[in-house]
């Protein structure tokens, strides 16, 4: 079984200091002690409205992280300056649209194809890996393939949400589309709601699954455990 690294996405921290106008939570600290504390990755989403991460904390967080940084978010034209200037191993193209709680859904690479191809062909020229936001279908996985993407993304909302009342289901459309991924040579990634109950039961039925991006379940659960025993406890989930 392939190694899944654990990205510690630290957006919910960033709103906690947000909440108040200080720097309490420091979030470049926090960001050191995720790394110190195990984690193999740090993600960042810089929405528009700044409620978490802030485009301005990504240049301070790009000086000191020192595992794999994933900046995810809509590629819009401020976005993609962001990610130009600041040089991730990752970007995360995510559908968002401007003022959405949260990601919810995969892209519509069908539809958005030429948009896709001509944002991607500019990461790579930049040396950036690009993973893109995917619902679980083999379809989207070739579609991504199309358009010039490294990895995909899969959004496992879906996942989460059906995987108390029958995780064999559940998990069936993840299993076949991490199969397609690997017979067409793309990195598989997921995220959204991946948690201490599901985590295990998620990376035991993919494949070649490199790399879970989470975020708000785990600070949920580092108030109670504290943040270096959580991050400890899903690492041992995908151990």
């Amino acid at each position: 079984m392939n190694h899944t690294r654990l990205s510690v996405n630290i957006n919910k921290v960033a709103l906690i200091r947000n909440a108040r106008g200080s720097n309490l939570p420091d979030l470049v600290k926090v960001a050191q002690d995720c790394e110190a504390f195990g984690a193999e990755g740090i993600t960042v989403h810089p929405r528009p409205d700044q409620r978490h991460v802030r485009f301005d904390d990504v240049p301070l967080l790009k000086k000191v992280v020192t595992t794999e940084f994933n900046i995810e978010g809509y590629p819009s034209a401020d976005f993609i300056e962001l990610v130009l200037a600041n040089t991730p191993h990752q970007v995360t193209l995510v559908p968002d649209p401007p003022g959405v709680l949260t990601s919810s859904e995969g892209w519509d690479i069908d539809k958005e194809g030429d948009f896709l191809t001509k944002t991607i062909e500019r990461f790579r020229a930049a040396g950036i890996r690009t993973s893109l936001f995917i619902e679980p279908r083999p379809l989207s996985v070739r579609l991504a393939k199309s358009v010039g993407a490294d990895r995909v993304e899969l959004y496992t909302g879906h996942f989460a949400h059906d995987f108390s009342k029958d995780p064999v289901k559940a998990v069936q459309a993840y299993r076949e589309t991490s199969e397609t991924a690997r017979e067409l040579g793309i990195g598989l990634n997921a995220g959204h709601d991946l948690n201490l109950d599901n985590l295990k039961y998620f990376k035991q039925n993919t494949v070649d699954l490199l790399e879970v991006s989470i975020g708000h379940a785990l600070i949920c659960d580092a108030i109670y455990f504290g943040l270096k025993n959580t991050i400890l406890m899903y690492k041992n989930l995908l151990s």
